[in-house]
């Protein structure tokens, strides 16, 4: 894992201008199964990627925390919401939270989450590849192509499935959607 972890940002950076033309397409007309198709590709790599041989998530980023989040880890931890907030968390340029320490305070050696089941919303969606209208999410997906194997692996698996007129090749679609999708 580790070596695929160390080559990731490299292949990740040399997929980013294909990824980025294919969200524009996406965007500009999103296949009518895109929903269903992420749901599939995600369940199915997921079947085989054990993230707990990974945890780079975890490693590398913070996630955002929302007020829900919030309330729900500092009850877990016995704390009451403001000294939470003093001794973990950290307000971002975007005016929201996040965990101050990277990598993760909650993170143990064994890869294992101390706070598992309170954990943050960013983190049990998290690498956010089988949610709805994913069109919209292309930054947060491109960046995650760089940190989780599975979010690479994914987008790769979308590009082969995607018919050509999604694909780097262009041209002249040899398949057009029929109405109802597929």
């Amino acid at each position: 894992m580790e070596n695929i972890l160390k080559q990731l940002p490299k292949k990740a950076k040399d997929k980013e201008n294909e990824n980025k033309k294919l969200f524009k397409k996406l965007r500009k007309k999103p296949p009518k199964h895109l929903d269903n198709l992420m749901v599939e590709l995600h369940n199915k790599e997921f079947e085989k990627t054990n993230c707990l041989k990974c945890a780079n998530c975890c490693k590398t980023t913070a996630p955002w925390l929302n007020d829900q989040d919030i309330a729900r880890i500092a009850k877990h931890l016995k704390l009451k919401e403001q000294k939470f907030i003093e001794q973990y968390l950290e307000i971002g340029e975007d005016h929201e939270f996040s965990f101050k320490q990277i990598p993760c305070v909650f993170l143990m050696p064994d890869n294992e989450c101390s706070i598992y089941k309170v954990r943050p919303k960013a983190c049990r969606e998290y690498p956010h590849t089988n949610r709805r209208r994913f069109q919209q999410i292309e930054a947060v997906t491109i960046a995650n192509t760089a940190i989780c194997p599975a979010t690479f692996n994914i987008m790769e698996a979308l590009k082969k499935t995607l018919p050509i007129q999604y694909t780097e090749k262009g041209g002249k679609p040899r398949e057009k959607f029929r109405k109802g999708g597929g």
